[in-house]
């Protein structure tokens, strides 16, 4: 066996998963629903995507019945501290400032960002080449935090409630471009009719670790050591026994984990 997956399998029995199992308890999961392939709803109502798939997993493996909260991405963590969910599932980086609110799980996936244009445009995801444009992001995101850091040379930053909203004014010509997720730029928009006429901008990775930080990760209130433990532990697990993997390649042909 190798050490890496060892040690994943010992992190997955060093908490017993029966501590947190309760029959018929439910877990509440808090999600925004507009970002897709990690959470979305079908034409029915019904929640999918990469996130939602981990959740149950991760619920199966606590013993727990899964329960989706449906909450504006910007205002998620409040509504945590609120109680309004037991841990936020929605596609959240771990950043050194939301880590002042909210406890963060081990990492779930990597982050990977992207600048959407329109073809043929010439913009570039550098500051000097942004200088007059409109720039949509999800409010409250780390896309938000990044383009209002780095793009100051003149750069118009515009935040919207919901990513759907991103799209719909990009598509419509009141937008430059739109600072996303990768794969949810890509499953989300490009690859639907009305994203058919745009693509990524060509130029540098957009990184910034002290912004994007190590990746996406479950969060819950502060002090929740045994609902976190739980989580890592479920984490571990689905990880050593092959569930993660199996979820992922429903969604993703490359690997969404990273190193």
């Amino acid at each position: 066996m190798k050490i890496k997956t060892l040690l994943i399998a010992l992190f997955a029995t060093s908490i017993p998963l029966s501590t947190f199992a309760d029959d018929g308890k439910e877990l509440k999961f808090g999600v925004d629903s507009a970002y897709p392939p990690f959470e979305s709803k079908t034409p029915s109502g019904q929640l999918v995507g990469f996130d939602i798939d981990l959740g149950h997993a991760i619920c199966a493996k606590l013993k727990r019945k899964c329960v989706w909260v449906e909450n504006s991405f910007d205002g998620m963590i409040p509504a945590l501290q609120a109680r309004n969910f037991d841990a936020i599932n929605s596609s959240m980086s771990r950043t050194g400032d939301r880590a002042k609110a909210v406890d963060f799980s081990d990492k779930l996936y990597a982050n990977l960002e992207a600048l959407v244009v329109k073809g043929g445009s010439t913009l570039v995801a550098v500051p000097e080449a942004l200088k007059g444009a409109r720039i949509g992001v999800l409010q409250g995101s780390t896309q938000e935090v990044y383009a209002r850091k780095h793009w100051t040379n003149g750069t118009d930053v515009v935040g919207y409630p919901s990513q759907d909203q991103v799209w719909n004014d990009l598509a419509a010509g009141r937008l430059d471009a739109a600072l996303a997720s990768d794969p949810t730029a890509e499953s989300g928009f490009l690859k639907t009719a009305q994203g058919r006429d745009f693509g990524f901008a060509r130029g540098p990775a957009i990184r910034d670790i002290a912004i994007f930080g190590p990746g996406v990760s479950i969060a819950v209130r502060k002090g929740d050591k045994a609902l976190l433990e739980a989580i890592n532990s479920a984490i571990a697990s689905i990880r050593e026994d092959g569930t993660y993997d199996r979820i992922a390649k429903k969604y993703f042909s490359f690997d969404i984990y990273g190193g």
